[in-house]
C-alpha cells in the first residue's frame, strides 16, 4: 500500500469507474475495485479490459500491483476510507435516473466507522440530501458523503481524467471533502469547492449545455441547407468568438452516447416534476430527435421516394469514434429507418461491432470499409473514425453501384469525393 496517497475504493467498474481506478492508481494510490459482475472481475484479474477506452489498458497494466478486483464490498470497506460509486444510472421508461443501483450501494454500507461515500455516477440534483436522510435514519449519520461528478469523454477518458478542465467537490466542509480535494490536487485543476447541490447540479446543467449547442449549430445547418449557405463555414466564424467558442460546433446527425441523451432528459424531468416547464430542453431534444431522421430524407429525395431494395452502407456505428459504445448511437435509428423502407444495409465500424451486434443482430455486418461499400446504391458516414477520412474514393467509386455519398459528420473531403465522380451530400453544406 503507498504510504503517501489515500487508498480507496471505487464501486463499479464501467467507463467511469476503471478509468477513475486506473487514474488514482497511476497516481499512486492503492485502489479496491469492486463490483457484482463476478465475470468482469475474473477478466480484469486476468488482465483483460473488458471496455475500449484508448490508453487505458496500458495505464491499468503499469499499475497492477496497486489496483485489486473484488466481488466483495467488505475487501475495500476494509482499507479504504473514501468509496468512489460509479455505478450506472440508466434513464427508466419515464426519462428519470434509475437510482436502484445506487440505493443497493447506500443499502449495503455497514454503521458507519470512518467511510464517505464519494459520488461519481451522475444523480439527479437532491440525491445526495435524501442519501444523508437514509443514512441518518438508518442510524449512519456518522457516514460522510461527496458530490464529485466525472467529466470523462469516451474515446479520450484517461487523458480527461489526468488533466481535467476542473473538479468539482461537493460536501459538508468536513474531512471527506478536505480529501478528496487532496486526491486531485496533484492535477493542478481550478477547483470548485461548493455544496452537495449545486456539484449535482454543475454535472447536469454542463452536459444539457454542450448538447444545447449541438442541437443548435444542427438547426442552423438545416436552415443553411434551405438558403445555399455551408454550416461549416458559418461555424467557423461563430467559433472565433471567444464569447461562443468553436467546440460543439460541428452539425451532422445529432448527439449519442449516454451522457447527453440521459442527462437532458433527466434536467428537464427534474425541473418538471419541481414544478417548472423547461421549454429550451423539449426542443433540444426534438431536434436531435428529427436530426437523425434528416438523413434517410436525403437519401429518399436522391432516390426519387423510394428506398426498396436500395442498397446502403453504413461507415461506423458506435455513437462517436474511439469508443465502442453505442448507447444512443445515431446508427441504431438510421439503420431502423432505412430497414423500415425496405432498404438492404450493410454496416462496417472497426470497434463497436460486437456491441452493435446485440442491439441490431438483423444487419448485415462487413468486415471492412470497402466490403461494407462493394455494390452500394449509397454510402452514410455515421461514425468519423479515422480510416474512414482517409479512405481512397476512388477506389470507393470503382467498389460502388451507386454515387452517392452522405457525409453525416461533415468530416470528409468533398473535393477529393467530386473528384472521383461521386456526388458528395454533408449536413448543413450546399
Amino acid at each position: 500500500m503507498s504510504a503517501q496517497r489515500e487508498p480507496i475504493g471505487v464501486i463499479g467498474t464501467g467507463y467511469v469507474g476503471l478509468v477513475t481506478a486506473a487514474g488514482f492508481a497511476d497516481l499512486g494510490s492503492d485502489v479496491w475495485c469492486v463490483d457484482i459482475d463476478t465475470e468482469k472481475i475474473e477478466r480484469l484479474r486476468r488482465g483483460e479490459v473488458p471496455i475500449y477506452e484508448p490508453g487505458l489498458d496500458e495505464v491499468l497494466a503499469r499499475n497492477r500491483e496497486r489496483l485489486h478486483f473484488s466481488t466483495e464490498l467488505s475487501d475495500a470497506l476494509g482499507r479504504a476510507r473514501l468509496l468512489f460509486v460509479a455505478v450506472g444510472t440508466p434513464p427508466t421508461q419515464s426519462g428519470d435516473a434509475d437510482l436502484s443501483a445506487v440505493h443497493r450501494v447506500v443499502d449495503s454500507m455497514p454503521t458507519p466507522d470512518g467511510h464517505a461515500l464519494v459520488m461519481k455516477s451522475t444523480v439527479p440534483c437532491g440525491t445526495g440530501t435524501n442519501i444523508k436522510r437514509i443514512f441518518k435514519g438508518l442510524g449512519k449519520s456518522g457516514f460522510s458523503y461527496v458530490s464529485c461528478p466525472e467529466f470523462l469523454k469516451e474515446g479520450s477518458a484517461v487523458k480527461d481524467f489526468l488533466h481535467p478542465d476542473r473538479v468539482v467537490v461537493g460536501d459538508d466542509g468536513d474531512w471527506a471533502g478536505d480529501a478528496v480535494v487532496g486526491l486531485y490536487e496533484p492535477l493542478g485543476a481550478p477547483l470548485v469547492r461548493t455544496d452537495v447541490a449545486s456539484a449535482e447540479m454543475i454535472k447536469l446543467a454542463a452536459n444539457a449545455f454542450l448538447a444545447t449547442k449541438i442541437s443548435f449549430i444542427n438547426e442552423i445547418a438545416n436552415v443553411c441547407e434551405v438558403l445555399g449557405a455551408d454550416v461549416v463555414e458559418v461555424a467557423r466564424g461563430m467559433g472565433l468568438d471567444d464569447r461562443i467558442g468553436p467546440k460543439f460546433l460541428q452539425a451532422g446527425l445529432g448527439y449519442g452516447g449516454s451522457c447527453f441523451t440521459k442527462d437532458v432528459s433527466a434536467l428537464k424531468l427534474l425541473a418538471g416534476n419541481s414544478g417548472y416547464h423547461f421549454q429550451l430542453l423539449n426542443a433540444v431534444i426534438e431536434v436531435n430527435e428529427l436530426q437523425k431522421r434528416r438523413v434517410v430524407a436525403k437519401l429518399e429525395r436522391h432516390f426519387d421516394g423510394d428506398l426498396a431494395g436500395r442498397r446502403i452502407a453504413l461507415l461506423g456505428l458506435a455513437f462517436k469514434p474511439h469508443t465502442d459504445d453505442m448507447r444512443g448511437a445515431s446508427s441504431i435509428v438510421l439503420a431502423a429507418r432505412l430497414q423500415a423502407e425496405g432498404a438492404l444495409v450493410r454496416a462496417y465500424d472497426p470497434i463497436a461491432e460486437d456491441a452493435a451486434r446485440e442491439l441490431m443482430p438483423q444487419l448485415d455486418y462487413a468486415d471492412s470499409a470497402l466490403g461494407a461499400i462493394a455494390d452500394a446504391d449509397a454510402v452514410v458516414l455515421v461514425t468519423e473514425w479515422p480510416e474512414f477520412i482517409e479512405l481512397d474514393w476512388a477506389q470507393v467509386a470503382q467498389a460502388m453501384s451507386g454515387r452517392l455519398v452522405i457525409d453525416g459528420r461533415n468530416a470528409l473531403d468533398a473535393q477529393a469525393i467530386t473528384a472521383a465522380g461521386l456526388i458528395y451530400q454533408g449536413i448543413g453544406r450546399s
